[in-house]
């Protein structure tokens, strides 16, 4: 074998912390039960239309009726608003903050860096910074649902109930694009390797 030839470097895979992946996983599978709940709820009164709203397909919700459907939510309300508690004060505490949240020079970066790569991180870390409001912002709305009578000074923020619940399902697809859009960000950055590290 030519030694001139230089051997083939092996690419050390990503790797992240138990922490880190326990609060992932626990992250998407409340979100996804508290959605088809949520669906449940919605088919109930529909925001838009009233009763003979738009409804969704059975398929894609879980709990027997409306009282069930709220059983199941507002369970995993709770399991979902802990998990992102827990998750804040670990990233505070590992000082994870440092590397995940936006700046002024990310900002900067987006707007004259030639670097594709140091934009994409840019980008990133802006994407991870909005949505952090609007997590406030769904758990805020949902928590007035939940108790309008004891939380009315909550519910009063948002003015109407049309409007409560309109700005509580608008919430849910921004989550989702959130996701997506963070998940093809993390492909950008480090490929499929960065994010099966996350969740294998």
């Amino acid at each position: 074998m030519d030694s001139s030839i230089p051997a083939k470097r092996k690419v050390k895979a990503p790797s992240q912390a138990i922490a880190a992946k326990a609060f992932h996983w626990i992250n998407i599978v409340s979100l996804l039960l508290m959605i088809v709940s949520g669906l449940r709820i919605y088919n109930a009164n529909p925001v838009f239309g009233g009763r003979a709203g738009w409804h969704f397909p059975r398929f894609l919700l879980i709990g027997n009726g409306l009282a069930e459907g709220r059983d199941w939510h507002f369970a995993f309300m709770w399991v979902y608003a802990l998990n992102l508690l827990g998750y804040g004060l670990y990233v505070f505490i590992t000082r994870r903050w440092q590397h995940r949240f936006a700046s002024s020079n990310d900002v900067k970066a987006i707007q004259v860096s030639q670097n594709a790569k140091r934009k994409t991180y840019a980008w990133h870390r802006l994407v991870y910074t909005a949505i952090v409001p609007i997590l406030l912002l769904a758990i805020a709305s949902g928590l007035a649902m939940y108790k309008p009578a004891q939380l009315h000074w909550l519910a009063a923020l948002f003015g109407d109930w049309q409007t409560l619940r309109t700005i509580h399902f608008i919430t849910v697809p921004t989550v989702l694009l959130f996701t997506f859009v963070h998940s093809l960000l993390a492909l950008r950055v480090g490929t499929l390797r960065l994010v099966k590290s996350m969740f294998l």
